[in-house]
């Protein structure tokens, strides 16, 4: 079992920047890679991000590449999402998830284990 916690969500203005954070804990040692999701209301979850955990191959949706970079902190367990130039958009619950077997990182079935969400809100 894995376990995941986010944080770092808020209300910032459009061109405003935030900074997430998933703290993983558990059997963090069996992890293939770790990803970010989010759900904006009546609006499917969809992929943002992802990053192999020791590899570090990262990985990227269209519509945040060039604004958002993914990075993660073995030592500490932790995965980051460093949101830039934020846009209304963006606005959603954002997830993050952990796989511990190779496959499709933009694919939600590949996850296992998933957080509890962070709310993030840019106004116009």
């Amino acid at each position: 079992q894995v376990q995941l916690v986010e944080s770092g969500g808020g209300l910032v203005q459009a061109g405003g920047s935030l900074r997430l954070s998933c703290t993983a804990s558990g059997r963090t040692f069996t992890s293939y890679a770790m990803g970010w999701f989010r759900q904006a209301p009546g609006k499917e979850r969809e992929f943002v991000s992802a990053i192999v955990w020791y590899g570090g191959n990262t990985y990227f949706a269209d519509s945040v590449k060039g604004r958002f970079t993914i990075s993660r902190d073995n030592a500490k367990s932790t995965l980051y999402l460093q949101m830039n130039s934020l846009k209304p958009e963006d606005t959603a619950v954002y997830y993050c998830a952990n796989s511990i077997k190779f496959g499709d990182l933009s694919n939600i079935l590949t996850y296992e284990y998933w957080g509890q969400g962070t709310q993030v809100t840019v106004s116009s």
